[in-house]
């Protein structure tokens, strides 16, 4: 299959995946906010096939999700498209400079912090808008609420792909999916592993007790 055909085909094959993890997967968090793991789909296809693949799947999977299953209209497509967008494409970004472990990490701590700061302003200015929520309310809502919810989402995401990453990309390269110099990040110690893992499982721990589920 030619290049850019069989780059067409996995971003479509992106979005419904996305689709579907955004559709099934949500659950709620604190008053409004829920988390989906999109994102990690999102990112994953950034770090192989760059971040332009992220912003393209970002925005496509919000249309379509505002068309479909939202309730927040426009502005809440714009909401999500900057959340995911803010992470995914600053890691794919970093990692495309540098396709090394460090690199790896440094773009999705570095993803993870971008959307941390960029949903406080956008918050402030959009939720009052399309929630109804008086701005007040909202701007003394950003430290206590905003910001963990968005340090969990985005250090759960960051975890997980960190995690599947490797795995990922060896089975797309041995499909002949994905470039040959997508997965040149070599071993990943296991203290980094495990460190993951950690951050993973305290995470789903957190939202799962949070809801009462545990």
């Amino acid at each position: 299959m030619h290049t850019k055909t069989r780059k067409i085909a996995m971003t479509g094959m992106l979005c419904a995946l996305t689709y579907v993890v955004m559709a099934v997967g949500r659950v709620p968090v604190v008053l409004f906010l829920k988390y989906d793991p999109s994102d990690i789909v999102v990112t994953l296809g950034g770090l192989v096939w760059g971040p332009m693949t992220a912003f393209t799947v970002s925005v496509t999977v919000a249309v379509v999700e505002m068309l479909t299953v939202s309730g927040t209209g426009i502005l809440g497509c714009v909401m999500n498209i900057v959340q995911t967008v803010s992470f995914s494409c600053t890691a794919a970004a970093l990692y495309r400079r540098r396709r090394t472990l460090g690199g790896a990490v440094a773009g999705l701590l570095a993803g993870c912090a971008a959307m941390a700061a960029v949903m406080l302003l956008w918050n402030y200015f959009l939720t009052p808008l399309y929630m109804g929520y008086p701005r007040q309310a909202v701007a003394e809502l950003l430290l206590p609420v905003f910001l963990p919810f968005n340090l969990l989402k985005g250090g759960l995401n960051a975890s997980v792909t960190f995690l599947l990453y490797k795995p990922v990309v060896t089975a797309l390269r041995q499909s002949g999916l994905a470039p040959a110099g997508a997965a040149q990040t070599g071993g990943r110690p296991v203290g980094l592993l495990l460190a993951a893992a950690f951050v993973a499982a305290s995470c789903v721990l957190f939202i799962l007790s949070w809801n009462g589920i545990i």
